[in-house]
């Protein structure tokens, strides 16, 4: 109706010139209305003759009329363009579900029935309101897939879920599947949704947790930053005015170091000068203790022997002061701090620079634990990664996933692209490893490789690219029955120590320091690594014969 209504009175407010809905509605003398923009126009044409026409009744005028605005005309048309916008938006576009029940043009749906399979709008809709069986019937929004609810098979609704199968299904496939698991429909999405919920509000305190997080890195940013800025403008000003004061020293602190140089030079050379009189002395000794040891008649041996002077311990040893490095709190104030006692120091105490500059220390980190219970303290829980297990190594769940045995028949591992293939019989652990890790390795059997990998190894074929040690992605320590053997990047390096079933690992990960050590009532360092890490490193392990091994 109210469509109709629109089409009866749209013909009386077009404008005759353009035909459609008059838009900035003028009316000009002669009573007929038009769009202001549609009138200049066609005035604009007869321009040459001078004489101006309404296009309607043709009545001329000499000169342009100024045109009025009709304002209750105008409303009119407003109050139409209206009702066509609210007309239009009734009935169905290309991306709305339309009422399956309307004819000709057809208006959107408001729900679909999952009983009747049908759409409905608001007007088809009302019996589902009115009538009491209609009433029991389910309702939700609308919806374009509705014939997904049908069996293909039987053409019937499927209210039944099949767990077996995991699908729905309708009653005349139950028959078909007496032997299979199933509920109804309402049963099964009863479970889920409860299951949906759980996992909802799992997600929902992530995000409160994640949001929180974001917050906080927020506002350190913002404090770095503005920190940051403060102290470069305060740093910049305040080295402006260091610089010049330190301009009339430099040459001093040149030659200050430099004396000192020669000094420490002179006590190196003098150490070293006294270390090779001792080689010299020890060779000499040696040489004697060469004659004695081949003396064949026992009695001259033994009566030589007590005359043998007794070898000195060495006086002389090197040491490095260690102590931890400190940088970047309060710079501006420790900068101006420096600045007022720097002017202090340079005019009355200049004797304290010259003692600063013989006092150098070497800042390096903590020292490396000395005792097991030291490496402890970094101790590291292992887990081995089933996802980059090889197919021919079983990991017990009962130990969670820390141990592992070589199996000789192939596990049903699915495929995964983490996976150890071909010749290789090796896994990585969950775990990525970076700051100081400490970690122990207890294996039987044949022949084990200890290492660590970058994630990125390659992992399929006999290349050693795959085989941990012998490429520029993992280090390990090859473990026999009776000896080591250390690996990088195809070089091996024979290792001395005694060979034990448990070995120790230790990795300080920003020093880049990687040590292997042999654990038994005492720990022997086996090997250590100096290097630069790249990535976050993963423990991992080869066995080459039905040996297991448990991390601990």
């Amino acid at each position: 109706m109210e469509q109709r209504g629109v089409q009866q009175y749209q013909g009386n407010l077009s404008c005759s010139i353009c035909l459609d809905l008059l838009t900035d509605l003028v009316t000009i003398p002669c009573g007929h209305s038009y769009c202001m923009n549609c009138i200049r126009n066609h005035w604009d044409e007869e321009d040459q003759r001078k004489i101006y026409s309404c296009p309607q009744c043709r009545k001329t005028m000499r000169r342009k009329a100024v045109l009025k605005k009709n304002f209750t005309l105008a409303a009119l048309v407003e109050d139409l363009r209206k009702t066509e916008r609210r007309a239009d938006r009734c009935y169905a576009g290309p991306e709305d579900v339309a009422c399956d029940v309307c004819t000709g043009r057809k208006r959107k749906a408001v729900k679909s029935c999952l009983s009747c399979l049908t759409s409905y709008c608001k007007n088809h809709l009302q019996p589902h309101h009115d009538s009491p069986p209609l009433k029991k019937h389910k309702l939700v929004n609308p919806s374009k897939n509705l014939q997904q609810n049908i069996c293909s098979r039987h053409d019937e609704v499927m209210k039944i879920f099949c767990r077996t199968d995991q699908q729905c299904i309708c009653y005349l496939c139950t028959i078909l599947m007496n032997e299979f698991e199933t509920v109804s429909v309402a049963s099964e999405r009863a479970e889920k949704q409860k299951k949906l919920q759980e996992s909802q509000q799992q997600i929902h305190q992530r995000i409160q947790d994640r949001e929180k997080d974001v917050k906080l890195l927020q506002q350190e940013v913002e404090a770095i930053n503005v920190s940051a800025d403060k102290a470069v403008e305060d740093s910049e000003k305040i080295f402006t005015e260091l610089i010049r004061l330190l301009q009339k020293r430099s040459s001093d602190v040149k030659q200050q170091i430099r004396s000192q140089q020669e000094t420490e030079v002179s006590r190196v050379k003098d150490v070293q000068e006294k270390l090779e009189q001792e080689i010299t002395e020890l060779k000499r000794k040696d040489d004697e203790l060469e004659q004695v040891s081949h003396t064949e008649d026992h009695t001259q041996f033994l009566l030589n022997y007590p005359s043998l002077p007794a070898l000195r311990e060495s006086t002389h040893s090197s040491s490095i002061n260690i102590r931890p490095l400190r940088h970047f709190e309060d710079v501006t104030a420790a900068v101006s701090e420096l600045r007022d006692k720097l002017q202090d120091i340079l005019r009355d105490t200049w004797r304290n620079i010259s003692l600063m500059v013989n006092d150098v220390d070497v800042l390096l980190s903590e020292p490396e634990p000395k005792t097991r219970a030291g490496f402890l303290k970094y101790s590291t829980e292992i887990t081995l990664d089933p996802n980059s297990a090889h197919t021919h190594l079983f990991l017990l769940l009962s130990e969670g996933n820390r141990k592992v045995t070589r199996m000789e028949e192939q596990q049903s591992h699915p495929d995964h692209p983490d996976r150890f293939t071909g010749f290789w019989f090796q896994v990585l652990s969950r775990e990525s490893l970076t700051g100081r890790c400490y970690w122990e390795v207890e294996w039987r059997g044949r022949l084990v490789y200890v290492a660590v990998s970058y994630k990125n190894i390659s992992r399929a074929g006999r290349s050693k690219k795959c085989l941990f040690g012998l490429n520029d992605k993992s280090w390990s320590l090859r473990c026999d029955r009776e000896s080591y053997t250390f690996w990088h990047n195809d070089t091996d390096t024979p290792v001395p120590g005694p060979v034990s079933s448990r070995i120790g690992v230790y990795l300080d990960h920003r020093a880049g320091i990687l040590c292997f050590y042999s654990v038994s009532e005492t720990m022997t360092l086996l090997h250590r690594v100096q290097t630069r890490f790249t990535q976050p490193l993963h423990a991992g392990v080869y066995i080459y014969h039905n040996p297991s091994r448990k991390l601990k």
